[in-house]
């Protein structure tokens, strides 16, 4: 793999009046000492806009990463989901007391599983204990392409994790089920919904959950590299950019661009995508255990609170080839979005994670924007 040349590019609506010096830095150092093939972040101070990048968007060809780039966003995908039930809840199509069994009749059993015992909430917040499919690797190499009812059944086939609320465990399969839940009570596909409800009025052009086994990423893009999580420095790299997203779907299937999710998270926090009802519920937290630290999980949005003491409020995602943290303050009004287009870090970071939580220090703390 070629060594990707450093150096930040600035957005057309950049403002010289914001000093994003810090963030700057840590694009360069994420190439230089992280080793990523490419780094990108947009941020947004009330209808200002910066965007700064560093590395390259494809190791081969060269090219700087761009505004208008469109990546795999992973579990930020959650967010929009959380988002058309919790507009469903307030239609009163369903209520977040509604039980997986009631809604999915048969979907959910076995193994310690009862979805008689978990209401839509615990899916959203993660206190439902239904096991993660992906972590059945083995399982999801049998095919080439998944259905969402597959996905749920190589989780039925392990047992639960625990009791409905009794505890907190990340997983996916509750966002599948949260997917087929919708599809169930609107009788429309997932697709369809996230585009009629978020992304068209929002007027999000590089935003799509893919439909069906599309491999493609449609549009301007970055290619996506992983080392297929192999520890090695020397492992070899893999160009993920064309892949099924049927294993991901509801979970982590969606593409975005950096501007775009800026502009979501900016209407969520804001409270103009949900009614007030719904926006206490989404925002009403649990806190985490074995996930990411200073973490709580509300519907779909988490927390974070950075050293310092200042709290962040977002969503991140990973999947093969890119890694996403999209994040800001409470309000909506300051706001960054951060990507990489490889799965790994070198240097001092453990990964990505790292390099993110730093951009948000940089960007968010007063005391750190130096």
């Amino acid at each position: 793999m070629t060594k990707p040349a450093p150096g930040t590019t600035p957005a057309p609506s950049s403002t010289a009046g914001n000093d994003h010096t810090a963030v700057e830095r840590l694009l360069d150092r994420a190439v230089t000492e992280g080793g990523v093939p490419g780094i990108l972040a947009e941020a947004r101070t009330g209808d200002l806009r910066w965007f700064g990048s560093a590395g390259v968007a494809d190791t081969e060809a060269g090219g700087a990463r761009l505004p208008e780039h469109r990546f795999r966003i992973g579990s930020i995908t959650k967010t929009f989901v959380a988002v058309v039930v919790l507009q469903l809840v307030s239609e009163r199509k369903l209520s977040l007391g509604d039980t997986v069994a009631h809604l999915l009749p048969g979907a959910v059993g076995g193994n310690g599983h009862d979805g008689s015992k978990i209401a839509v909430r615990q899916l959203l917040n993660h206190t439902s204990g239904v096991f993660d499919y992906t972590r059945d690797q083995d399982a999801l190499s049998q095919r080439e392409s998944y259905s969402p009812e597959q996905l749920v059944q190589i989780a039925m086939s392990h047992p639960a994790d625990f009791e409905p609320g009794a505890g907190w465990a990340y997983s996916n399969t509750n966002y599948v089920l949260a997917g087929m839940i919708v599809e169930r009570v609107t009788g429309r596909e997932l697709a369809d919904e996230i585009a009629q409800r978020i992304t068209q009025p929002l007027g999000l052009d590089g935003t799509c959950l893919p439909r069906g086994n599309d491999q493609s990423i449609r549009g301007p893009h970055s290619r996506h590299y992983t080392k297929l999580h192999q520890p090695d420095p020397g492992a070899e790299i893999y160009d993920v950019t064309e892949m099924d997203p049927t294993p991901f779907w509801a979970a982590g299937g969606m593409i975005s661009t950096a501007g775009d999710l800026n502009e979501f998270f900016g209407e969520l926090l804001s409270g103009r995508l949900l009614p007030a009802e719904q926006q206490r519920a989404m925002f009403t937290t649990v806190a985490t255990e074995n996930w990411i630290p200073r973490t709580t999980y509300g519907l779909g949005v988490s927390s974070v609170t950075l050293p310092g003491g200042t709290t962040a409020w977002g969503m991140g995602g990973a999947i093969f080839g890119s890694w996403s943290y999209a994040y800001g303050t409470r309000d909506g009004k300051r706001f960054i979005t951060t990507n990489v287009n490889g799965d790994w870090t070198t240097g001092g970071w453990d990964d990505p994670i790292g390099i993110f939580t730093d951009v948000l220090r940089a960007e968010l703390c007063a005391s750190d924007r130096r």
